[in-house]
């Protein structure tokens, strides 16, 4: 049932260093083609990256804005990023044996619904092969795209770093279903 598979799945940022076969993201990916998008405009692309040195190269660049952010950042939010153990450093960028890079037309009718719609499929369908995954969305979206020569008429949504899971931590608890659904009114 899917939402067996739904309470099973969980952010993973370590990977073994076993490479899953390229046909389980295939077939994660065609599960990703059949979400709804708005007008069928079907916005989605997904850009799938093997070869070592360019993941190098995306962390280096991730990493870059990410660590100005971090030490630009005061307060509450520096103070919780601290205590949940973010860090400007993303190992798991080139640890990881695949990223999936996955883009939104920026023309399309509801393209940035559209896409997180078919990224979340592709999560469930990962989750499924017993494949694992974070989604990293990037400080510097724009960068990572040049990088890889995505063309200007498209901007990347997510990173998708994705292996075989290493990270044994519990999956964080969910909010119970009477915290988060009210009928008829958004009721705090």
């Amino acid at each position: 049932m899917i939402l067996d598979l739904a309470k099973k799945r969980k952010t993973v940022r370590k990977f073994k260093r076993e490479k899953p076969p390229i046909e389980k993201l295939l077939k994660c990916l065609a599960v990703a083609r059949e979400a709804p998008s708005g007008m069928n405009a079907q916005p989605w692309r997904f850009v799938v990256v093997e070869n070592r040195e360019r993941r190098s190269q995306i962390r280096e660049i991730c990493e870059s804005a990410e660590k100005s952010f971090h030490l630009s950042v005061r307060g509450e939010l520096g103070s919780w990023l601290k205590e949940k153990g973010f860090s400007w450093e993303k190992p798991f960028l080139q640890e990881a044996p695949y990223l999936i890079l996955v883009f939104a037309r920026k023309d399309a009718p509801f393209s940035k619904e559209s896409t997180w719609l078919a990224i979340g499929y592709l999560l469930l369908a990962l989750e499924e092969e017993g494949l694992g995954t974070v989604t990293y969305t990037p400080p510097n979206p724009g960068d990572v795209a040049r990088a890889i020569e995505a063309p200007s008429d498209y901007r990347l949504e997510v990173i998708l770093p994705v292996g075989y899971p290493e990270d044994e931590r519990d999956k964080y608890e969910r909010k119970p279903l009477e915290e988060i659904v009210s009928f008829e009114l958004l009721k705090e």
